[in-house]
């Protein structure tokens, strides 16, 4: 028998690892529902007409399909062999599957709004804290199966929103400590500009998807791919010069001036960039021409979050605009801005740093001894007693020799041991002991909840 193992790119939560996780969610939800953003849940797989074409040629590749029931049923014999002879010329068909778990949050959000438009109030702000699932090569900071924590609004035109999402990044990372963020932004509307510079707009996804690729290749491959898309030497060079952009917030706009003079499109993604870099000037935010996001469907200003410098790790948040995903969907006209934080990733940066607060190792507060049958239940009476005071705490198993119990309370990095014999009984007090210290007191029943919620407090200060 081989030895367990689970899927390659998915990975096993320990308590410790649980509980650093949850710091970070529910820093991000905390600050998400600081700016009026309420929750959201949909199904972990959705009809696979949903997510293929929304997420470009790449994409779509990473799209984990789910066959159908049944096809190991012998009538369903030959209807399986046509359905996989079609998989493997690159066809879907609904005869192998029609469903695929969730690629992304955006796109099950706006199938989400296009059902229910009619009831909602909008402009619609909502979050979303679930896992998503991409059938990619598995590698450091790249899972298989990852959180993703999404905040949306739709139904507003207003750039207000895009400058609250990135005060939002920067608020996030903040309070978890990483300041030397960068939040990276662009605008789609330039790389469309530029499309027209180099012969028509149905050039955009050819240019955004090697472009989008130049942080892993380096430019010379990015123009090799570009060149292998069919553009020119000459298109080419004018997108090297707009990559070659370079200089500080200010300096980068007015080169794009210059360089798309005349270029109604190209006007308008520069005055967004202008207002949300000008109404954001104390946070992290640099302009960033580069920035493509290979996603079909951004229309305006994208962002990307990069960490610290020191920790060498892909983008940790993303997002941008998208003026009509919902008409993806038959309902029209229902424009659209949202941001991603990529949990995982988030994760191992702050583990790298050193980040985590020291006293975010939860569990129980204190271990009661077990000395015996009547010492135990009155134990067990005043373990419930301090639980209903809100102390989480615990009693040992079984009666055993105390040196057992308290390298169990050390493993498990319980800080107090509450003994309860013959003698404390009469007395009506506990002997409690705290482990890091040494220093042991007898506490009165009555007194140990308030004893133990002190301390507690001045713990986690």
């Amino acid at each position: 028998m081989s030895k367990p193992s689970i899927p390659q790119g998915t990975r096993d939560f320990s308590a410790e690892t649980v509980q650093k996780r949850n710091y970070i969610l529910n820093t991000i939800r905390t600050v998400f529902e600081l700016y009026g953003f309420q929750p959201l849940e949909t199904p972990a797989m959705e009809k696979l007409e949903t997510l293929m074409g929304k997420y470009g040629e790449e994409g779509d590749k990473l799209i984990f399909k789910i066959l159908n029931n049944g096809l190991a049923e012998p009538q369903n014999a030959d209807k399986a062999k046509a359905g996989f002879d079609k998989l493997l010329q690159g066809k879907n068909t609904a005869d192998l599957t029609e469903r695929a778990l969730k690629y992304d949050l955006t796109i099950p959000f706006a199938r989400y709004v296009a059902m229910n438009h009619g009831q909602l109030t909008f402009p619609f702000k909502r979050y979303q804290i679930q896992p998503v699932w991409r059938a990619d090569k598995p590698q450091r900071g790249r899972y298989r199966e990852f959180t993703q924590c999404d905040a949306d609004v739709v139904g507003s035109n207003a750039l207000v929103n895009e400058v609250e999402l990135a005060f939002i990044y920067h608020t996030v990372f903040t309070k978890l400590g990483l300041k030397d963020y960068t939040l990276k932004i662009n605008s789609r509307k330039l790389l469309a500009a530029l499309a027209e510079l180099c012969g028509g707009t149905d050039k955009m996804m050819d240019i955004t998807m090697a472009i989008d690729k130049l942080d892993k290749i380096g430019l010379e491959k990015v123009k090799a791919e570009l060149e292998q898309r069919g553009l020119t030497a000459a298109q080419i060079e004018r997108i090297e010069t707009y990559l070659a952009i370079s200089g500080n917030n200010d300096a980068r706009l007015t080169a794009l001036e210059k360089l798309f003079e005349g270029n109604d499109i190209a006007a308008k993604g520069i005055e967004e960039l202008r207002t949300v870099a000008g109404r954001t000037k104390n946070i992290n935010l640099q302009i960033d021409l580069t920035l493509a996001r290979g996603l079909n469907y951004y229309t305006g200003v994208i962002f990307e979050v990069k960490g610290p410098e020191q920790v060498k790790m892909g983008s940790i948040g993303g997002g941008g605009r998208y003026d009509d995903l919902t008409g993806l969907f038959g309902v029209p006209d229902i424009p659209g801005v949202g941001i991603s934080f990529g949990v995982d990733r988030i994760y191992d940066v702050i583990e790298e740093l050193g980040l985590f607060p020291a006293e975010l190792q939860l569990g129980s507060k204190a271990l009661f001894f077990n000395l015996g049958e009547a010492e135990s239940q009155l134990a067990f009476e005043q373990m419930q007693l301090l639980r209903d005071a809100g102390v989480a705490c615990e009693m040992f198993h079984e009666q055993a020799k105390m040196d057992k119990q308290f390298k169990y309370a050390d493993k498990k990095n319980i800080p107090y041991v509450i003994i309860i014999g013959e003698r404390e009984a009469g007395e009506k007090k506990a002997m409690l002991k705290e482990l890091k210290t040494g220093k042991q007191e007898a506490v009165a029943f009555d007194e140990l909840a308030a004893y133990l919620q002190l301390r507690n407090t001045k713990t986690t200060k």
